[in-house]
């Protein structure tokens, strides 16, 4: 079953990741405890060992350890996290593209009109066939419900009849067949538009887009099962980390201070650090191994038998036969005569009130003086006094006024030019330059 741990980190406080520390189920020490518990079992069998040898034997390990404990560093571990953030957007892209039947269903709901038997038994049989098509990619790709339905006769007793179940086999082909309940679909929805019990051409064009989305979700399902992540990156991921860690047993070895080696200054029985990084890198592999096929039977897996109860059962049929044309009394809602409508609040979310509402990021500015409208009096002294000053200003003035008055857009767009260059003038780092 997947973990779910998000009500427990709904709100940042202090230490607030710390209680998810202490988790077991789906956790990492879980799915590494084992691989952790050997690497430091022959961590120690080969400390031990060292301390058993002779002296000259000694010497040579030592040598030997300093030499791996060098070379360890040349071995790439830094695109570990590269291969675990691609697997993590696989795992995610593939949650998505698990087929719903929601969206389908309101359509197939209202649009296949009729409360006879006849409309009952279209619509759930059309819904049948969609929930079908995905029992049957689900089951190629799921191990989890591939042991709940072993064999076709496991499907037939849930989902199929015999005829169907004889239609089904009798069309040959090597490949896999999960798309012919959708074929079904779409003749049923053509039989149900020449009935006229799907009312135009509309309202079909519309079911069958939304089937075509849910069955495209089916075969992008199909395509991730047989389209893996490039066995060559798994690999020499796997084996950088595995070697990196083989060749840290003999070069992390704590020599003897006495012979005076490089950080080899103290004695630690317990490699600390060591312990760490194989528990970091190791563990992102595990995260890895974990996500790259999420319809498994891991903790974190996906819950593909819950939700072919939940599409089927609790949501299709209940959506296109028992909510078919079922509605609730309409009446007058509680706030029918309030011109300011608001839910009410609990004491706990009481400081919403207290908290004003957002006018934009500017309604608070406090307006400086040169924010306030100016004369039109002062305008046009401040414009002579620019013309004085400036020649080419009052040539720029003459050529505007002798503009035509039929291009008055062209005459006002140069006004405003004018106007800007005389605000140009004003600057003083202008006037120096001119």
């Amino acid at each position: 079953m997947t973990v779910t741990y998000t009500a427990r980190v709904a709100n940042a406080r202090f230490c607030g990741f710390s209680k998810l520390l202490l988790a077991w189920k789906g956790s990492i020490y879980k799915v590494l405890y084992k691989e952790f518990l050997a690497f430091f079992a022959m961590y120690t069998a080969i400390s031990i060992t060292y301390f058993l040898l002779p002296d000259d034997q000694k010497r040579y390990f030592e040598k030997l350890a300093i030499y791996c404990n060098h070379y360890a560093s040349l071995i790439p571990m830094s695109f570990v996290l590269f291969y675990v953030t691609l697997v993590v957007n696989r795992w995610w892209n593939q949650y998505t593209s698990i087929p719903l039947p929601d969206r389908l269903m309101c359509v197939l709901s209202g649009g296949l009109q009729g409360s006879d038997e006849r409309g009952r038994l279209l619509r759930r049989t059309m819904m049948r066939y969609a929930s079908l098509s995905a029992l049957l990619i689900l089951r190629s790709v799921s191990t989890a419900v591939f042991k709940r339905f072993p064999t076709m006769d496991h499907v037939v007793e849930a989902f199929m009849s015999r005829e169907e179940r004889k239609k089904f086999e009798g069309l040959h082909s090597p490949y896999n067949k999960y798309w012919i309940p959708c074929v079904w679909f779409t003749n049923l929805a053509a039989v149900a538009r020449c009935e006229g019990r799907i009312r135009d051409d509309h309202t079909l064009k519309l079911l069958l887009e939304e089937l075509n989305v849910f069955r495209g979700k089916c075969g992008m399902l199909f395509h991730y099962d047989m389209i893996s992540v490039p066995l060559v990156y798994t690999q020499v991921v796997t084996l950088a980390v595995y070697s990196f860690f083989l060749v840290c047993l003999i070069g992390r070895q704590f020599l003897d201070p006495n012979q005076g080696y490089p950080g080899h200054d103290l004695d630690l029985y317990v490699p600390i650090f060591t312990l760490l990084q194989f528990f970091f890198y190791a563990g992102w592999l595990k995260v890895a191994e974990q996500l790259i096929n999420p319809f498994g039977e891991d903790d974190d897996d996906f819950e593909t038998n819950w939700l072919i109860d939940r599409n089927f059962q609790q949501v299709s049929m209940m959506a296109v036969d028992e909510m078919y044309g079922d509605l609730p009394m309409m009446e007058r809602d509680r706030y029918w005569n309030d011109s300011n409508p608001r839910p009410p609040y609990t004491a706990a979310t009481l400081f919403v009130l207290r908290k004003p509402s957002f006018q934009g990021s500017t309604f608070d500015m406090i307006p400086k003086e040169e924010m306030h409208f100016q004369p039109l009096e002062e305008i046009a002294e401040n414009t002579e006094e620019s013309v004085s000053r400036h020649p080419n200003m009052a040539l720029f003035n003459r050529l505007l006024n002798a503009a035509p008055s039929h291009t008055g857009f062209m005459s006002g767009a140069l006004r405003r030019t004018s106007a800007q260059l005389q605000r140009l003038y004003h600057s003083p780092s202008i006037d120096q330059c001119i």
